[in-house]
């Protein structure tokens, strides 16, 4: 190599610059800071979810308390814009020296593993130069997320390019939208839908959010009492934010355990909640009482009740029906009704992204992620080196995030004190029997993104470590004292 070549060659290569691969830089720093690495991401900068949706009103669902890092205060409003959470996102990068490591606009094309070096190779398109690059690294953190980016999820619809007017999805926001003065309808009943809807109803015409099931919703005030209070005693902010998001939490545990022990009283709880927003006489049992129960998928948070504000002024309505065929001039819905409008909006959802789509092998085999076994829902059986931070559905994402970044630097530590240098999940004797079930059973969760590429995803057991936990504060308990050498991990 020429001595003015840059080293490509990492001890570590963390694949993506969002959430979680800022939290595993940070981790990385703190327990390894002899260890080299690299963020590699293909958008042109760091935030990945809060740098690619663009679309009004663009806002956590999430309060930020639990949802920003243990590590990092959070000071501003518990749900917070995208905007500033990249301004978070940019202090932590910026305090902690992350950007030196940073690789914008590097997609990874695939990735290949080799036994006789134990090492990693990667394939990596340098989008500013339209060449490849060569990476190699010990240990692959896939950090990528769980979606793709590039585009969302549209349903195909019968007659969908007859419609005249602008088809949108929110996770491909155009610049030159014109919403003024516009009917605008907005499929789906989501998180997306809950934010859009309020965000442009003072601006259109109207907006009718048509839904073909609907959702669980809660609303309060965009604030913190606690926190408030702790700053007026001029608490130190780092104490406010532990004592908030002890308190958050210990709140979100009371309302999944009674979700979780008691659905149809939970259920009735969160559907009055809604009808107190709302005018008297709504038809609430159409409109907001879900088919399913709580916690089957997320519970939408409606910070300061905004999409109710917007229903009660009359600029906004819900419309809950199916989808017959797309018109010229609008939507025909199964009852027979037809929504006229000049802009759809789909916010029908994403589509899954399995280890960022990127060809994987083994020792010049192709990997097959739907043949192996997860372990504890971030290392794979048979796949040397590899973890992928995949977080929680009915909490925080960052919350497992961090969890699995201890863990993660728990066996790297343990494989440089013992000059180890491949760490592979492996099936015990004992597991071998085990039936082999899908990544996460639909009782337990079961939004359409999931259940749409299930067949992709990594198997799991009926046994807690060859399982995706959904559980926090189990693995709050458990995960720390799990010792990097666990019976199920086979080093050399």
């Amino acid at each position: 190599m020429d001595e003015n070549q840059e080293s490509l060659d990492f001890d570590v290569i963390i694949v993506g610059a969002g959430v979680s691969g800022i939290d595993a830089a940070y981790h990385l720093q703190q327990d390894l800071p002899e260890r080299s690495y690299v963020v590699l991401d293909s958008l042109e900068s760091f935030g990945g979810t809060w740098l690619t949706h663009r679309y009004p009103g663009v806002r956590s669902d999430t309060d930020l308390y639990t949802f920003g890092y243990s590590f990092k205060p959070w000071t501003g409003d518990p749900i917070a814009s995208a905007e500033r959470i990249r301004d978070y996102l940019s202090e932590v990068i910026v305090e902690n020296g992350i950007d030196a490591h940073m690789r914008y606009r590097h997609r990874v094309l695939d990735a290949s593993w080799s036994s006789a070096k134990n090492r990693w190779t990667l394939r990596v398109r340098d989008l500013e130069t339209e060449t490849d690059q060569t990476f190699t690294g010990e240990f692959l953190w896939m950090c990528q997320g769980y979606y793709k980016h590039a585009e969302g999820y549209t349903p195909e619809w019968p007659g969908f390019e007859s419609f005249e007017g602008r088809v949108v999805h929110p996770q491909t926001w155009p610049d030159d939208l014109e919403l003024d003065d516009r009917e605008v309808v907005v499929i789906g009943s989501g998180a997306t839908a809950a934010t859009l809807v309020p965000a442009i109803a003072q601006r259109c015409r109207h907006v009718t959010m048509l839904q073909r099931s609907p959702t669980y919703f809660f609303s309060g005030p965009n604030r913190d009492e606690l926190a408030d209070q702790l700053r007026a005693l001029e608490i130190d902010e780092e104490w406010i934010h532990e004592i908030v998001r002890r308190n958050r939490l210990a709140q979100l545990k009371m309302l999944t355990d009674v979700a979780l022990s008691e659905p149809e009283f939970a259920a009735t709880e969160l559907i009055n909640l809604v009808r107190a927003e709302l005018p008297g006489g709504y038809d609430v049992e159409t409109h907001f009482t879900p088919r399913y129960r709580p916690w089957q998928q997320r519970i939408a948070f409606v910070p300061d009740g905004d999409l109710f504000k917007g229903i009660s002024s009359g600029r906004a309505s819900v419309v809950t029906d199916e989808i017959e065929r797309f018109t010229p001039g609008g939507i025909k819905l199964k009852s027979g009704q037809e929504l006229g409008c000049d802009v759809i909006i789909t916010a029908t959802g994403f589509d899954l992204s399995v280890l960022g789509d990127i060809n994987f092998t083994i020792d010049g085999d192709d990997l097959v992620f739907s043949e192996q076994v997860t372990y504890r829902g971030m290392m794979f059986t048979g796949v040397p080196n590899l973890c992928w931070i995949f977080g929680y559905f009915r909490a925080a994402w960052t919350l497992r995030a961090d969890l699995v970044c201890a863990f993660v630097c728990r066996i790297l530590k343990h494989m440089r004190d013992e000059d180890l240098h491949r760490v592979v999940p492996t099936l015990r004797d004992a597991d071998l029997a085990e039936a082999r079930l899908d990544w996460i059973s639909e009782e337990q969760f079961n939004p359409g993104y999931l259940q749409r590429s299930m067949h992709l995803m990594p198997k799991r057991l009926a046994k807690p470590e060859w399982g995706h936990n959904q559980d926090y504060w189990y693995e709050r308990d458990v995960l720390p004292g799990v010792p990097a050498t666990d019976d199920c991990l086979v080093y050399d």
